[in-house]
């Protein structure tokens, strides 16, 4: 296998995903509803939760157990699509 070949990741793996919104009290139960359909070995310790210094957003990072790309894949389209979620990284 050539280096181009070689995947990014190695399976499984603890993958953190930043997801950021506007501060709402379902924000956090939310993300983690829509991230356990995929992941659902997460449980809320895999959540870090900050609040922006204006109080208006809430940025969270959800680290995963990921077991492949399809997976995180799966979790993306599924955070990216939900109306709270501003970004995603």
């Amino acid at each position: 296998m050539s280096e181009q070949d070689k995947p990014l990741l190695e399976f499984p793996t603890r993958f953190p995903i930043k997801v950021m919104g506007a501060r709402h009290d379902e924000f956090s139960q939310t993300i983690f509803e829509l991230v356990r359909v995929h992941a659902p070995d997460i449980v809320a310790e895999d959540i870090e939760l900050r609040i922006s210094s204006g109080g208006n957003y809430v940025s969270l990072t959800v680290t995963v157990t990921a077991i492949s790309q399809a997976q995180l894949d799966d979790i993306y389209r599924a955070v990216t699509g939900h109306p709270m979620v501003k970004y995603v990284l």
